[in-house]
Formats: C-alpha cells, sequence, structure tokens
C-alpha cells in the first residue's frame, strides 16, 4: 500500500491535527468496545456450544424412551391414532418466543408452556390407559429438550454470524482505520514542522536582509559624514602666504 492510500487527504493545519487526533481516540474507544463485545459474546457462544452437547445427548435417550413407551401402547391398545386425531383439536402444549439481550445483540429464546386441559384425561379406562399416559409425558418431556434444543440452535446461529461480524468490524479498526489516522497524524506534524522550519529561515533571511540594509545604510551615513567633514576642512582652509 503506498504512502497516499495509508493515510486520509486533509489539508495540514493545526485544526485538522486536533481533529485527527479526536477521530484517533474514538477509534481506539470503538475498538477496545468492540473488542470486549466480541469476547462477551463468543464466551456466551462457548456456554451454548456446551448446551447443545448436552441437549442433544439428553434428546437421543429421551427419544429411545420415548418410542419404547409408543411401543407399549400399540401392544397394549393397538393403533389409537386415529382417537387422537379425533379427540384433540388444538395442542395442549404450546410455544412462545421470547428476546434475550446480550451485550447488546437480541437473542430469541423459545419456551413453552401448558393451555386447556387434557384431551385423554378419562383414555384407556379399561385397558392400556396407564401406557397412554406415560406415552403422553414422555413425549411432553421430549418436546420440551427439543423445544429447548431449537432455542439453543436459533441462539447458536445468531451468535456465530454476530461475532464474525464484530470481529470483521474489529479487525478493519485495527488494522486499517487506526493505521489510517496515525499515519495522517504523523503526516500533518511532519508538514507542519517542515512550514515551521521554512518560516524559521524565512524569517532568519527577513532579519538577515534587515541587518544588511541597516548596515548599508550606516555605512552610507559614515561616508557622507566624512565627505562632510573633509568639505568643511576645505572650506576653512586659510590661503597660502607668500613672502
Amino acid at each position: 500500500m503506498s504512502s497516499s492510500n495509508a493515510r486520509f487527504n486533509v489539508f495540514p493545519t493545526r485544526m485538522a491535527l486536533t481533529n485527527m487526533k479526536a477521530k484517533l481516540k474514538g477509534a481506539q474507544n470503538g475498538h477496545n468496545l468492540l473488542k470486549r463485545k466480541s469476547e462477551a459474546l463468543t464466551r456466551r457462544f462457548r456456554e451454548i456450544v456446551k448446551k447443545i452437547e448436552e441437549s442433544k445427548r439428553k434428546m437421543g435417550k429421551i427419544m429411545q424412551v420415548a418410542s419404547f413407551s409408543l411401543a407399549e401402547v400399540s401392544y397394549a391398545t393397538g393403533d389409537i391414532s386415529f382417537q387422537v386425531r379425533e379427540s384433540v383439536s388444538t395442542a395442549q402444549l404450546r410455544v412462545r418466543a421470547k428476546s434475550e439481550n446480550v451485550s447488546g445483540v437480541q437473542l430469541p429464546n423459545f419456551e413453552y408452556y401448558i393451555d386447556g386441559q387434557n384431551a385423554f384425561e378419562l383414555t384407556g379406562l379399561g385397558r392400556g390407559g396407564q401406557q397412554v399416559q406415560k406415552c403422553k409425558e414422555t413425549y411432553i418431556g421430549a418436546a420440551k429438550v427439543l423445544i429447548e434444543l431449537a432455542s439453543l440452535q436459533t441462539a447458536f446461529v445468531v451468535l456465530d454470524e454476530v461475532i464474525r461480524l464484530t470481529n470483521r468490524r474489529v479487525n478493519a479498526i485495527e488494522h486499517v482505520t487506526i493505521p489510517k489516522y496515525e499515519n495522517t497524524i504523523a503526516y500533518i506534524i511532519s508538514e507542519l514542522d517542515e512550514q515551521d522550519r521554512e518560516e524559521f529561515f524565512r524569517l532568519k533571511m527577513i532579519q538577515k536582509k534587515k541587518n544588511q540594509n541597516k548596515a548599508n545604510e550606516e555605512n552610507a551615513k559614515e561616508l557622507e559624514t566624512g565627505e562632510l567633514k573633509s568639505n568643511l576642512l576645505e572650506d576653512i582652509r586659510d590661503d597660502d602666504v607668500i613672502f
């Protein structure tokens, strides 16, 4: 990168120097804030990754139990899918979305809640009722773990994108913006120093010229005074006396 591209195009003045220093300070503060934000998001990201791993393991175990429980229901009562479709009109287990603020980033958070009464409250009093209720509770537990996992996965995707964007901004400020401001400040200082040297040299030459003119005037006055004295001496000189 050439020196002209490594700095901003500004006219080197003391006001520009003050502005560049203020902007450099702002860029440094912004860099520090974004870096702390990236660290906080990365820490939360690692926590979410750990929770996702635990939830997936839990999900695998609970789905095995739920599948075995459904097999027990099928063995005890036969196929009850048509009874489920006829008896249930609305879902009892529902999901609502909330948001959580983490260092200025809104992370979606899904939570479950129970709405309505149990549609299978009296199901299977004759036979298989216990297996049906057990299967239902097992699948409710699996759904709860699945909702928690979906919330973690969504937060994982959002955080991953935000962390990438924040790190790009941190790197851009650190490796592009701040060096540009520093190079611009160094350029302005160098130009101002050069202007000061030129001004000093100009003043020195002016002073030298003044001194020279003054010396010439003094010499001229001395010569003029000398000539006046010699003329006066000639005017008052007596005539020669002849004996």
